[in-house]
């Protein structure tokens, strides 16, 4: 259906939201697709509607109908067509993509009154209408059990853990505040990578890593013969506690970073880097560790700070030898959650300042749940089968 007066489409979400819920979500999508399309439309036209206008620049022709398969189900759209036939609603890719945590991100950026013209303006740009606070209040709280309900879902095996934080900015007692949101990746027997865990507290603290990993393992995780990440103090001693018998790759992206601090001059850097590479990229252990033994000589008078770092911390990131060799490059780094680290920023920025620890919770929540279902519908695996 094509709802062409932006009045009727609002009354009729209000409708959905408050009668039917979650229950409702699908036609809810469908409206708010149907809406933003039309509103692309007129943008590419430069012209609403039967309005006259010097600016207009085509002409609309009619709807083509297509039935989109998404989470919530089949949903039928109506897609605006032009004369011209050169248009396409880049808004229905993005919906398809993103259509939980893009809902969320709405919502959230609006309770409160975060970011309020912001907002407004995405909201009116991609739908034709503002969202009420308690339209919106009443959306999330009916969404907050399902994403509750998938942080405390049973775990299964995982051979391969990572670890990993990014920072979000949440407003705490009138205070805005960096709140770290942790998180957990693993790979599991098959081969595929799936997102165990997320979690919002004040900082990377010990005592948050401890109770984050002890609920992954309340929830059932076993099996894990690595765990992969940075070495932040309040993670490692939180590692030590709860899994101080597992095997520990050091994150060698982080590594990299971490020695370039320890190098005297600027033209020593790139030389730096390219010998560190060479260590990490060696055939097998007995190898990296003879280039690790030369390249600290090398650097014992040039850059004796530099040298004695390489001795202590260069060696927890060569644990990955001791694993098949077509899975290192796979587990030498955290880069499966760097990457997701972007998207969760990307999509968070809009929001600038979360009200709450909650909020924050609830959308970064969708933002990996929706991550996790595409992970594990992968046709290819993340890595090859894994074999104990």
């Amino acid at each position: 259906m094509v709802y062409q007066k932006k009045n009727s489409a609002y009354e009729r979400l209000l409708e959905l939201a408050s009668q039917e819920g979650c229950e409702g979500f699908r036609e809810i999508f469908t409206l708010l697709m149907n809406a933003a399309m039309i509103l692309e439309r007129e943008n590419y036209l430069g012209a609403s509607a039967y309005e006259r206008s010097e600016d207009r620049r085509g002409y609309a022709n009619g709807y083509k109908p297509k039935t989109v398969k998404t989470r919530m189900g089949s949903v039928d759209l109506s897609i605006p067509q032009t004369r011209d036939g050169n248009f396409y609603p880049q808004s229905l890719e993005k919906g398809r993509r993103s259509e939980r945590a893009l809902g969320l991100a709405i919502a959230e950026m609006y309770v409160q009154g975060v970011s309020t013209r912001n907002v407004a303006a995405i909201t009116e740009q991609l739908c034709g209408f503002e969202i009420s606070t308690s339209t919106v209040s009443k959306l999330t709280a009916e969404l907050d059990p399902v994403l509750k309900e998938w942080r405390e879902r049973p775990l299964e095996r995982y051979r391969y853990v990572y670890l990993d934080a990014r920072y979000e900015k949440v407003r705490q007692g009138g205070l805005v505040l960096d709140s770290a949101v942790l998180m957990a990746a693993g790979v599991n027997e098959k081969g595929q990578r799936d997102i165990l865990g997320v979690s919002v507290s004040l900082s990377e603290a010990e005592i948050h890593w401890r109770n984050f990993l002890s609920d992954l393992q309340k929830r059932g995780m076993h099996g894990v013969k690595l765990i992969v990440s940075d070495a932040h103090a309040g993670l490692r001693e939180a590692r030590k506690a709860n899994y101080g018998g597992i095997p520990w790759q050091r994150c060698q992206f982080h590594l990299q970073q971490n020695a370039q601090k320890y190098v005297p001059r600027e033209e020593m850097k790139k030389q730096v880097a390219a010998d560190i590479r060479a260590i990490f990229n060696a055939p097998s252990r007995e190898e990296a560790d003879r280039l690790l033994s030369k390249t600290i000589s090398t650097y014992e008078k040039s850059a004796p700070a530099l040298s004695k770092w390489m001795e202590t911390d260069i060696s927890e990131g060569l644990t990955v030898f001791e694993f098949p060799a077509e899975h290192r490059t796979k587990i030498r780094t955290t880069n499966v959650l760097e990457r997701l680290n972007r998207e969760i920023k990307r999509r968070t920025q809009v929001a600038s300042v979360f009200p709450n620890e909650n909020s924050c919770l609830r959308l970064v929540t969708a933002i990996v749940m929706e991550t996790s279902e595409e992970w594990l519908t992968e046709p290819q695996r993340y890595m090859p089968e894994v074999k104990n």
